[in-house]
């Protein structure tokens, strides 16, 4: 849950109506009429429980992401759950437009020979092709130089004093979120920093009541306490304070608030009725790190490396804890500058809300004292991230925002894996690239491996899988399935990297050769020849082996992300691609249309659960992203294709075995204009299935009347987002007459408008209203998805909060308790969901006894 307004950062506080607990924005619902008991009306502190800050979250959260299948060193159908976002995320994952043009029309200028050559190389020889190529167009070189100019990643004084007064001007504006993000730029760590070094005494002060007030809001409530104690002593011993009675004043009003913070500290969990939940159970596998006990690892020609139960597993068990081995923040959308415009955005994005190294929510952060770019949540991450790789990133920010995130985790992989590691395993592929592309020569059946799995790809010599570099390096790059043009521009983009690290002097810092005292200034690399070094060159051909092998194995972290300014009772949320990463030990899971987990992420970690009971010696299934719930089989068949991968998991089978058109097909059908039966029909003309009705339409014409329909829906949220809800209403109202004439009852379209409907009545504050239009959106929800699917469980979690501010008490228990029940199962007892529906539910079950007999 972003952090309230309460917790700013040396910016005046805008007035709010008064919280009631930390997480709640306070909303007064309409009054109870009085017990009959009593002739008198109870305080609204009894009676009514505090009104939170309700997050809406996209409809059924469905997820928008492009499957990116994965697949083992056997090349078989298996891997990293990978879900890489579709859309500008997955622009983001490859280089600027511009570069990929360039690079296209330098392939269709090859001499076919040299094309050949290129297409049919492995990854030794497409570096050393790359070499040449890249040296002798300086031109090409030169334009990626022009192209890096435009992200901007160098310090920049005057870029302070800019967005302070650009928050200024949105503070005014009482844009008090868009103010926060801007604000933010000062971070508490440069208090300390200005106090280290010298800041005039004269000023001190006025630092440290900010400094004071920063630790207050972030509840340091000692830290806060010592400064307030430094600053009147500075007051008795000089007076230096004397002629400041604004500070002497706001030095009153911190100690007061201190006070009030220490007599009245935030529950314990025990009295919030235990919300942290019960600990889950957790025994880790002696054979795979990061997997539970109830699995074990096993090998087949037909599905490579795979993970099987090795005991009943129950819903909601935790079956995989992993840290990413490496992953990158990916920076977000920001708008192209238009002439004229400042080099600034204000615009806040990823690389704003979020530390660059952990992927925690960013509220004071610690930039980097050599870039502009990376920011970090403490000083102890920014030191961290410089040791392992930012001290060799830090200046080719440009360059790595220029060529994408995957050349950006494939650079980072290598530095954090070590040059020792990464040329042993370059050379050890250079003998085996047969073995690699054949594994089943050189691995045997698990039951021929002995007592542990020294012949399954990855494992170590002492038969453990573990998320490790040797394991990452095992996944397949596929360097024959890339089309000879991906694989062009892959090899100059690494390239184009490694000879910018040999031209600023840090190939020394790559290869693990400088001590700490040589890290803080790169000297300029005294060759002139453009020729890669021999190790560089080593570099270059892991680095193009892992952006090949993040095409079908990246993972997608993601995260549930404010949309708009954030400001009012109701806030839009949606999940959002936060970073990229590798994760050797998810990279087990195989593909299934109709899965048996759910994979959720926290930080840089990702947690595996079974998401339906699994039977001893039943694999463990993950979906990449085209769910039978979601897509007929022809589009997930489709969708899986593009990334080497033919799915033959049971519902794909299925359905192709048996002709009949999917329930996906059938829910999201026309239905007639006339009679509302379903519309038969696969192209052209569509018939009626009444025969007693006989209507026929043309596809082509209901498929314009669908598109036409979703563009007056986003007209009305649009409306809604400029605060139009009436408007939207009406808009929204007419919408759903007009779907009803030629759209199937069940179809998931007819859902989603219940789901704004709901929006914007809750919007208003009509929670009754709210309540019934996303009850219906739920029915359709529970038809598609099931009713312990993740999309309910996330539309049951808005409809408790609809209950809650409209205090229906009996309903809002009863809700909470399906919904708490569905999610604990998808995310953990510790997720941010849970923890807010044991709030809800704690608060509710504080109210008098009298009170909750009559809701």
């Amino acid at each position: 849950m972003a952090p309230s307004l309460s917790r700013t950062l040396m910016v005046p506080r805008p007035p709010l109506p008064p919280k009631s607990s930390r997480r709640c924005r306070q909303i007064l619902p309409p009054p109870l009429p009085p017990p009959p008991s009593s002739g008198t009306t109870l305080r609204h502190a009894v009676c009514h429980p505090p009104a939170r800050r309700f997050y809406w979250l996209s409809f059924a959260v469905r997820r928008k992401y492009r499957c990116i299948p994965c697949r083992d060193a056997a090349g078989r159908r298996h891997g990293g759950g990978g879900c890489a976002a579709g859309g500008a995320a997955a622009v983001m994952a490859l280089p600027v437009a511009e570069w990929q043009a360039r690079t296209a029309r330098l392939w269709a200028a090859l001499d076919p020979a040299l094309k050949e050559r290129m297409a049919a190389a492995s990854l030794h020889d497409a570096v050393r092709l790359g070499c040449d190529l890249l040296r002798s167009e300086e031109e090409e070189e030169a334009a990626l130089g022009r192209l890096c100019h435009r992200a901007r990643t160098d310090k920049e004084p005057e870029a302070a004093s800019w967005y302070r007064e650009q928050g200024n001007r949105e503070f005014k504006r009482g844009q008090y979120q868009a103010a926060l993000r801007l604000y933010s730029k000062v971070c508490l760590e440069d208090i300390a920093r200005a106090e280290s070094h010298g800041y005039p005494d004269r000023l001190l002060p006025k630092v440290l009541l900010r400094k004071a007030e920063c630790l207050l809001c972030l509840e340091r409530l000692q830290e806060a306490q010592d400064i307030l104690r430094v600053l009147e002593s500075k007051i008795a011993l000089d007076g230096v304070m004397t002629t400041h009675l604004t500070r002497l004043k706001k030095l009153s009003q911190l100690k007061v608030k201190l006070g009030e913070k220490e007599r009245s500290p935030e529950p314990s969990r025990e009295a919030r009725g235990g919300i942290e939940g019960e600990p889950e159970v957790w025994e880790e596998n002696s054979r795979i790190s990061g997997a539970s006990s109830s699995l074990r690892l096993s090998f087949d020609a037909e599905k490579g490396r795979h993970l099987v139960a090795s005991q009943d597993i129950l819903p909601g068990q935790s079956l995989v804890k992993e840290e990413a081995f490496v992953s990158v923040l990916c920076p977000g959308e920001s708008l192209p500058l238009q002439d004229g415009d400042t080099a600034w955005d204000t615009r806040a994005t990823n690389a704003d809300l979020y530390c660059h190294r952990c992927l925690r929510q960013l509220l004071a952060s610690v930039p980097c004292q050599g870039c502009s770019y990376a920011k970090y949540c403490s000083q102890d991450c920014a030191d961290m991230a410089w040791q392992q790789y930012h001290r060799t990133e830090c200046s080719l920010g440009a360059l790595l925002l220029t060529l994408g995130v995957f050349c950006h985790v494939a650079l980072r992989t290598v530095l954090l894996a070590g040059f020792a590691e990464v040329s042993r395993l370059v050379e050890w592929s250079h003998h085996g690239d047969k073995n690699l592309e054949n594994p089943e020569a050189r691995c045997k059946p698990l039951s021929d491996a002995g007592a542990g799995s020294r012949g399954i790809p990855g494992c170590g010599s002492n038969g453990r899988y573990q998320s490790s570099y040797q394991a990452l390096f095992h996944l397949l790059p596929h360097t024959e399935q890339h089309s000879p043009e991906h694989k062009f521009l892959c090899t100059l983009s690494v390239v184009a990297i490694c000879k910018q690290l040999q031209a600023a002097g840090l190939e020394a810092a790559v290869l693990n050769q400088e001590s700490p005292q040589q890290w803080s200034k790169p000297k300029a690399c005294e060759k002139t020849s453009g020729e890669l070094s021999p190790e560089l060159k080593t570099v270059a051909e892991a680095m193009l082996r892992h952006v090949l092998q993040l095409q079908c194995n990246a993972q997608a972290i993601t995260v549930m992300q404010e949309l708009g300014p954030g400001d009012g009772a109701v806030v839009d949320k949606k999940p959002v691609r936060l970073a990229t990463a590798f994760f050797p030990v998810l990279s087990l899971l195989n593909h299934s249309c109709c899965p048996n987990t759910s994979v959720s992420f926290t930080g840089t970690a990702a947690t595996v659960r079974a998401s339906q009971p699994i039977s001893s010696g039943q694999e463990v299934l993950h979906c990449y992203g085209p769910h039978w719930c979601r897509m007929r089989v022809a589009e997930r068949q489709q969708l899986l294709s593009q990334y080497f991968f033919e799915c033959r998991c049971w519902a794909c089978l299925e359905e192709l075995k048996s002709g009949v058109k999917s329930v996906v097909s059938i829910r999201n059908s026309f239905c007639c204009p006339k009679c509302q039966a379903q519309m038969q029909g696969e192209e052209g003309t569509l018939c009626c299935s009444n025969e007693a009705c006989a209507t026929s339409a043309s596809r082509d014409h209901l498929s314009g009347r669908l598109q036409e329909l979703q563009q007056q829906i986003k007209k009305a949220l649009d409306l809604l987002g400029v605060g139009k809800a009436d408007q939207a209403i009406k808009m929204l109202l007419k919408c759903q007459m007009d779907a009803g004439t030629f759209l199937s009852p069940e179809h998931l379209l007819m859902g989603e408008i219940e789901d704004h409907l709901a929006q914007v009545f809750a919007t208003l504050g009509k929670w009754q209203e709210a309540a019934r239009h996303l009850k219906k959106s739920i029915e359709i929800v529970e038809m598609h998805h099931g009713p312990s699917s993740v999309e309910t469980g996330h539309e049951l979690f808005k409809l408790a909060q609809i209950l809650f501010n409209g205090f229906a008490v009996s309903e809002a228990l009863s809700t909470i308790q399906r919904a708490e029940g569905i999610l604990s199962v998808h995310f953990g007892p510790q997720s941010a969901q849970i923890q807010e529906l044991q709030e809800m539910k704690a608060c509710l079950s504080e109210l008098p006894r009298n009170i909750l007999q009559r809701t």
